[in-house]
């Protein structure tokens, strides 16, 4: 069915028509429950397990971002260059204006810069975190990146002749005024660029067999750096575990909730705050079989069919059009 409206009395009336109904699955809607706690007080509630980690997966996002600070200066450097040494620049000059109480518009007229800029300056406490690596093309030296570097660790003069010479024994078939440039650029000692909170979020919620050796290795200098990195992947695995439903996931939530609790992250407290509120709906999403799957490929064809008629048509044909779709 389609109902005319999203507010709890249009849910409730719908739902006292079908008393039938054993059990309910939904998102995290305070409005929702209520509707359905009013119109089936017996019905079992069942939160969604997808909204469940989508709600995890923006306090993680909000925690990395929060301890950058911390974890941020595990990674390599980034490439120093022109581009990085006017950003680093630019940086020291907002925050001295700033420190003398000059307001962000006028920091952007002394500056001749953008006021998003001048904001974007403002808003981060190193420099550091605005230098962001060149990206560079696929060369014919890529191959040979890690026999250059562990020889010129073994020696840091040895001379680009020699790098050359040995490279084409190993089938390099390039120039050696593409070497010269390679390794002129850093691309030899420190190819990788730095690190972004939302990047490093999200090696830290993809399956651990899905990541590629260099993610891994990111993931492992940020949990060095950072022990609040340590504690949130470890938290975030144990998660992942409950939503595989099984009978004692009930009791293992209430154990991962005193664990997300006993760490300094506020963004998670927060995200177990909101599960504690749908203590019942999230234990039966983590203990029974139900899901919404089905359910969601539905509404991506509703806001389509929404988005073609907006402004064209009444509710009766958007129902009928949904129903018969």
């Amino acid at each position: 069915e389609v109902l005319p409206g999203r507010d709890a009395a249009t849910l409730e009336a719908w739902l006292r028509g079908h008393p039938g109904v054993e059990a309910v699955r939904r998102d995290g809607s305070a409005t929702y429950a209520e509707a359905v706690r009013r119109a089936l007080p017996a019905a079992v509630q069942i939160s969604d397990r997808w909204h469940l980690w989508h709600n995890l997966a923006e306090a993680v996002r909000k925690e990395v971002a929060a301890h950058s600070t911390c974890w941020a200066k595990a990674g390599p450097p980034p490439a120093e260059g022109r581009q990085a040494a006017t950003t680093r620049e630019r940086w020291h000059q907002v925050h001295a204006l700033r420190e003398r109480g000059v307001g962000l518009l006028e920091c952007a007229r002394r500056l001749n810069l953008a006021l998003n800029t001048v904001k974007r300056y403002d808003r981060v406490a190193e420099p550091e975190r605005l230098i962001r690596a060149p990206k560079y093309r696929q060369t014919l030296v890529d191959p040979y990146r890690d026999h250059l570097r562990q020889r010129r660790l073994e020696n840091p003069a040895v001379p680009v002749t020699h790098l050359l010479q040995e490279i084409r024994e190993l089938g390099y078939t390039g120039s050696s005024n593409l070497l010269v440039r390679y390794i002129n650029q850093g691309r030899v000692e420190a190819d990788r660029p730095a690190l972004s909170p939302r990047r490093l979020a999200r090696y830290l919620l993809t399956r651990p067999d899905r990541l590629k050796d260099h993610q891994r290795e990111r993931i492992e200098a940020a949990r060095t750096a950072c022990h609040e990195m340590t504690a949130l992947a470890d938290l975030i695995h144990r998660f992942a575990a409950l939503l595989d439903p099984a009978d004692g996931n009930a009791a293992l939530l209430s154990t991962w909730i005193t664990s997300a609790q006993a760490e300094d992250l506020p963004h998670l407290h927060a995200f177990t705050r909101g599960l504690e509120k749908d203590r019942a709906a999230v234990d039966a999403a983590l203990t029974l079989p139900h899901h919404n799957g089905s359910t969601e490929g539905v509404n991506n064809k509703t806001k389509l069919i929404k988005r073609q008629m907006y402004g064209r048509a009444s509710f009766p044909l958007l129902r009928h059009r949904i129903l018969l779709g």
